[in-house]
């Protein structure tokens, strides 16, 4: 019970030792706002401000709470010391409003406790027709803390030509097979392949702490192993380990907070926009060579792999969209929902998805400073994600 000012110090102190990365300040009387400032601007974490609604007055008797009353004053300490802060409205705890705005928050405090410290493994370069996905690797760290890990693409596939005949790589070959994607246009070899590769990565992001990986896709596997990524990129996504083609540092960046709105509950991934749909002027194409993870796929849908790319459709369901990116010093999170919708039958990875109005969406993409990658993560999740940037250097942007 955070009462007296004196207590403050001491709660602080506790909180930082036990790793606290986020406060929750429930009110339950007019409460101590001097308190709430100092408590909010020592710990700098997500803070989350909320108390229930008061009783009906007992006629003339002393109303004992008023703590409506407490919160606006908290919450003006809050503002003029530039202690960035969520509301639920005042309402009871069984209220609709206090159980969406607390799961809200949960998701907005985990995207950011999550970014925190961001190490991303880069292996080789971006292709070289592709300006869209250069990124400023120093504003990256000054700014968010975000460190881009450097690895040559020999490094990876020496190890990946090393455990491609290991047990361990028999294994990451079983997994396709139990999961129903069907490997038989492979030759063996390039599945060996392909488990080495997978292996190798994991390897190093696990060693260098990286929590999210952006590689060169076009040519050095093929070269070297006889292969594309695409299928492993998936397959590393599917054990939560997020891996954006074409060197897409920022696509890496999106599938890192889309993961964090679901807890790691399923995988997240990563799109092209690739056309609009035929009938259907709100929806659009969603897809990538092969690179989503099988745990998305459509249940009942043929998948296989064709030149070491998933071929296979994403299952139904409400969708978030996500996009991190910057130029020019300035950074934005782009996020809004969709659903997945019927359309045709085409190659790689896939799915439909519909918006509320895809020219709007489009003219947003196109005019910047956007590119045609998003982050795709299952259930809605905008108003968290929106939540979010109140603490990050990042302005949200609505579609």
């Amino acid at each position: 019970m955070m009462s007296d000012i004196h207590a403050a110090d001491r709660i602080i102190q506790r909180f930082r030792e036990q790793g606290v990365n986020a406060l929750f300040i429930p009110h339950c009387n007019f409460g101590q706002e001097e308190t709430v400032l100092r408590l909010g601007r020592a710990m700098q974490v997500p803070l989350l401000l909320w108390g229930e609604r008061d009783e009906a007055p007992d006629g003339f008797a002393w109303r004992t709470t008023d703590t409506q009353c407490g919160l606006f004053a908290s919450g003006k300490a809050l503002y003029r010391g530039g202690v960035p802060f969520t509301y639920i409205e005042n309402c009871m705890m069984d209220d609709a409003a206090f159980r969406e705005g607390f799961r809200d928050f949960l998701t907005a405090a985990r995207i950011v406790a999550n970014l925190r410290g961001t190490r991303i493994a880069q292996i080789s370069v971006r292709p070289q027709p592709f300006l869209s996905v250069m990124i400023n690797e120093s504003e990256l760290l000054e700014r968010f803390g975000f460190e881009v890990i450097p690895v040559p693409a020999t490094q990876i596939l020496s190890s990946a030509k090393a455990l491609a005949d290991t047990p361990e790589a028999t294994a990451v070959l079983k997994g396709y097979t139990d999961a129903g994607v069907d490997t038989s246009r492979m030759d063996q070899q390039s599945l060996r392949n392909m488990a080495g590769l997978e292996l190798a990565i994991e390897q190093f992001a696990a060693e260098n702490g990286c929590s999210s990986v952006v590689s060169e896709c076009w040519n050095i596997f093929g070269e070297a192993l006889g292969i594309r990524p695409c299928a492993v990129f998936g397959n590393l996504i599917d054990k939560g380990l997020p891996v954006a083609c074409e060197n897409d540092v920022h696509g890496a960046i999106s599938m890192l907070i889309a993961q964090a709105c679901n807890n790691g509950a399923e995988p997240v991934f990563l799109a092209d926009l690739t056309q609009r749909h035929p009938t259907n002027d709100n929806a659009e194409l969603l897809w990538h060579c092969g690179p989503f993870p099988k745990g998305l796929k459509k249940s009942g849908s043929h998948a296989f792999l064709s030149e070491s790319m998933g071929q296979w459709e994403l299952k139904d369901g409400p969708l978030t969209l996500v996009r991190f990116d910057g130029c020019r010093g300035s950074y934005q999170l782009l996020a809004g929902p969709a659903h997945t919708c019927q359309g045709p039958l085409t190659n790689g990875n896939y799915v439909w998805a519909e918006v509320d109005d895809w020219p709007r969406w489009e003219r947003k993409l196109v005019c910047g400073p956007y590119i045609h990658h998003v982050a795709g993560v299952y259930g809605d999740y905008t108003r968290a994600v929106e939540e979010a940037c109140k603490y990050l250097p990042v302005s949200f942007d609505r579609p």
